[in-house]
């Protein structure tokens, strides 16, 4: 095989197995075995800013004690000294997968939405939002479609 043929195939090969990870991971965010509902762990966790005293599981911000008995909280140091983490899971999780996080409806996501809320709440006081721009009537393309789509979506991914 000459060396460009091999250096193409090689790309090629990357690319293939990095549009794969990608696709798995949007289909599959929280890393379950195929076939199970639930993530090995299932705990989902953000960094909060203080000391691991400053955060009363017992008092939990609105967005997660919303959740009440459902939801397992923890928290303990994070690495390298930065903070606090604090963790959450659900006590039970329902069965759906793919189909659940195609639709909307998934609660693992709405619990990583609700994490990263608090996590606002107990650093500033507030949950911080950016104000839509406003764009006006667009004529409906596919890709503006999807474009939507994911925007309404993008807050249970993480991103606010």
């Amino acid at each position: 095989m000459s060396p460009a043929v091999h250096s193409t195939t090689s790309i090629t090969t990357r690319a293939g197995v990095t549009v794969v990870r990608r696709v798995r991971s949007v289909l599959n965010p929280a890393g379950t075995a195929p076939g199970s509902a639930a993530p090995a762990s299932g705990w989902l966790a953000v960094t909060v800013a203080g000391d691991v005293q400053e955060v009363d599981t017992e008092n939990l911000p609105a967005p997660l004690a919303h959740y009440g008995d459902r939801i397992e909280v923890r928290t303990r140091p994070a690495p390298g000294g930065k903070g606090t983490e604090l963790g959450a899971r659900l006590r039970h999780q329902p069965g759906g997968g793919v189909a659940r996080r195609l639709s909307g409806k998934d609660p693992q996501a709405d619990l990583r939405s609700a994490l990263r809320r608090a996590k606002q709440l107990l650093e500033v006081g507030e949950v911080l939002a950016v104000d839509p721009a406003p764009h006006g009537n667009r004529t409906p393309t596919p890709g503006g479609l999807l474009l939507e789509a994911w925007t309404r979506s993008a807050p249970k991914g993480g991103v606010l």
